[in-house]
């Protein structure tokens, strides 16, 4: 399951993480987010605590969205020390995207 926090410095929160962060861009009106967030549900559950994961609302943070180009919805960012170090846009299955998260970890 996703973590829900506030955070007041976006870029903070990322760069204090001791575990890579996968952000996932979305808006709740889109039906492929919505999706999403079930394939993401099952990889937090097989990966545990070696990944954090993050919902930005994009809705609710378009600065945030436009500061990392947020052109398609759903988008995910992976953050390594608070560094992007890989990009997936649309909808992957969890085996999908743990083989692209597999590198990183």
């Amino acid at each position: 399951m996703a973590t829900q926090q506030m955070f007041s410095s976006f870029e903070a929160m990322l760069a204090g993480s001791d575990q890579p962060v996968l952000v996932d861009f979305y808006a709740p009106w889109c039906g492929p987010c919505q999706m999403m967030a079930g394939f993401l549900d099952q990889v937090k559950a097989q990966l545990g605590d070696r990944l954090k994961i993050i919902k930005i609302n994009t809705d609710n943070y378009p600065a945030i969205a436009s500061q990392h180009r947020i052109e398609a919805l759903p988008t995910m960012v992976l953050f390594k020390d608070g560094v992007p170090c890989d990009r997936m846009e649309g909808v992957l299955r969890p085996d999908q995207l743990l083989q692209r998260l597999q590198p990183h970890l």
